[in-house]
């Protein structure tokens, strides 16, 4: 890194420390040539895959439109704005864990359909309805099986588990 006061090359870090929870590393430097000490910020470049939409198209992945479906399908549900900002940034971290540079929409929603699923039925049907195009009562009364068969096979996996756990 070049010393912003003399452009020399040779820098010294003198301390560095995690900031921003994590995220980033603040770093204390001092120029071999100058003596002048001066603090820089690192961070992750991570970059989100691109969304390769039903058409062809490709755009990029877009957090806030993420958000406002996730809020839509959440509203007036007994869910907090933290745990929404939790849910985005799960579905974030799952996007971009997969490592690909892009991916189609329906692994973006499967995705977004699991988080919902874990955190509030209600709000997995609503967009469960729009994401898979619902056009009769029929398939939320199926989605709704659906639901409820995954809920009771949950069930018994934890009271298996449960019994194998206490022997």
């Amino acid at each position: 890194m070049f010393c912003p006061f003399c452009r020399h090359a040779e820098t010294k870090v003198i301390d560095s420390r995690l900031v921003a929870e994590g995220n980033q590393v603040r770093r204390r430097r001092e120029c071999a040539s100058c003596g002048e000490r001066y603090t820089t910020f690192e961070a992750a470049e991570l970059t989100m895959p691109r969304v390769i939409k039903s058409n062809g198209s490709r755009q990029p992945f877009d957090e806030d439109k993420l958000r406002s479906g996730l809020v839509r399908a959440l509203e007036k549900r007994p869910v907090d704005a933290e745990e929404t900002d939790a849910l985005v940034a799960r579905i974030v971290h799952r996007l971009r864990a997969t490592g690909e540079r892009e991916l189609a929409t329906g692994v973006v929603g499967e995705t977004v359909m699991e988080e919902l699923r874990q955190l509030d039925d209600v709000a997995y049907v609503r967009f469960a309805s729009v994401y898979r195009s619902f056009q009769d009562i029929s398939e939320f009364s199926l989605e709704i099986d659906r639901l409820n068969r995954g809920k009771r096979r949950d069930k018994s996996r934890s009271k298996s588990k449960g019994k194998r756990d206490s022997k």
